[in-house]
């Protein structure tokens, strides 16, 4: 069994659970970075990681993203993540099992959905506890796939960073899966020029009803475009990217789309304005916030507007301090957790 304390993404997480095993039909693993705000909410990320190491190193990073996703947004909860990295039962009988690791964590986790899941997971899940948000609710009540609101929340970012109007502008979106999809119809229905990838034809095939210009998925990152959009997984502005960058502002939805620090200073070497995903991606969570709150429906989307005037404080913040845009962000969310553990 790894140790999850020698790991080099390990940021003083408050728990890791490895869930299921080979009698089980499924492994995964839970990673509980700060409950110092509130219950730790993050979704499930289904993957086919090339290692149980590899399912680690995602799941610490991105527990810790969600610690700071929600402190950025506001939201009284704390930050978690769940991997599951292999199926071989029947799927309902995984995450119902997955639904019982969560149970035993006794709410100090919250799960919700993720890449690869979906709202039938959740409904699985919820079959063996009550700490699972992304569930259809009734009429009025927040509740469901949470991946519109995530989407709303980088368009409107990408507005605010575009002056207020997409109209006539090229905007590169790498990855159009749930979230992608959604932000390109948005884009579309206010004229924006469209030019995507991903390596899932089923999803290029969606996206090619909205008369988008499909480009290689080795090169969407170096197309000439106003503002890129990563959203697929992360990492992918690094060392030798960066330098192949075809558009000055990018704004997306994937989760730690920095490979590592110095790559934020390798924009700002190259006058790109970043916006960081943490920042601009929390909208999804806000929705499971209040889904998990029991609210109502209408306050999902003022929240998530609230967005784009906070990635503009960020901006000004960095701007005026000499800081990184993640620096900034990163220092405002440091002050905000050191204001709830002395409370």
């Amino acid at each position: 069994m790894m140790d999850p304390k020698t790991h080099p993404s390990f940021d003083g997480h408050e728990d890791v659970v490895f869930v299921g095993g080979d009698t089980q039909g499924f492994a995964g693993i839970v990673a509980i970075h700060s409950t110092a705000i509130g219950p730790a909410a993050g979704g499930c990320r289904i993957w086919d990681y090339d290692s149980a190491a590899d399912a680690l190193t995602d799941a610490l990073r991105l527990s810790r993203g969600m610690t700071y996703k929600n402190a950025m947004a506001e939201l009284p909860l704390g930050g978690g993540k769940a991997v599951i990295y292999r199926i071989n039962t029947d799927r309902v009988d995984a995450f119902q099992k997955f639904g019982a690791e969560v149970e035993k964590l006794n709410g100090r986790y919250i799960t919700a959905e993720d890449v690869g899941a979906t709202v039938a997971d959740m409904r699985a899940i919820a079959s063996r506890t009550t700490y699972v948000a992304g569930i259809p609710k009734e009429h009025g009540q927040a509740g469901g796939d949470p991946s519109p609101m995530t989407a709303l929340g980088v368009f409107v970012s990408i507005k605010a960073l575009l002056g207020g109007s997409v109209q006539g502008k090229t905007i590169a979106v790498q990855g159009v899966g749930a979230v992608g999809f959604n932000l390109c119809r948005l884009l579309k229905d206010e004229g924006a020029k469209l030019i995507v990838a991903d390596v899932n034809r089923a999803n290029l095939q969606r996206a090619e009803a909205l008369g988008v210009e499909i480009a290689p998925v080795d090169q969407i990152h170096a197309i000439g475009a106003d503002i890129f959009s990563p959203c697929a997984l992360g990492a992918g502005l690094n060392e030798r990217t960066i330098p192949e960058l075809g558009a000055a502002i990018i704004c997306g939805a994937a989760n730690n789309q920095l490979a590592t620090e110095e790559d934020g200073a390798r924009l700002v070497a190259r006058n790109i304005t970043y916006a960081p995903d943490y920042v601009v991606n929390a909208g999804g969570i806000i929705n499971v916030s209040a889904e998990y709150l029991g609210e109502a429906a209408d306050v999902v989307e003022t929240r998530v507007r609230a967005i784009a005037p906070r990635l503009l404080h960020v901006l000004e913040t960095a701007k005026s301090e000499r800081l990184t845009p993640h620096q900034a962000a990163d220092r405002i969310v440091r002050e905000r957790l050191a204001a709830a553990r002395k409370n």
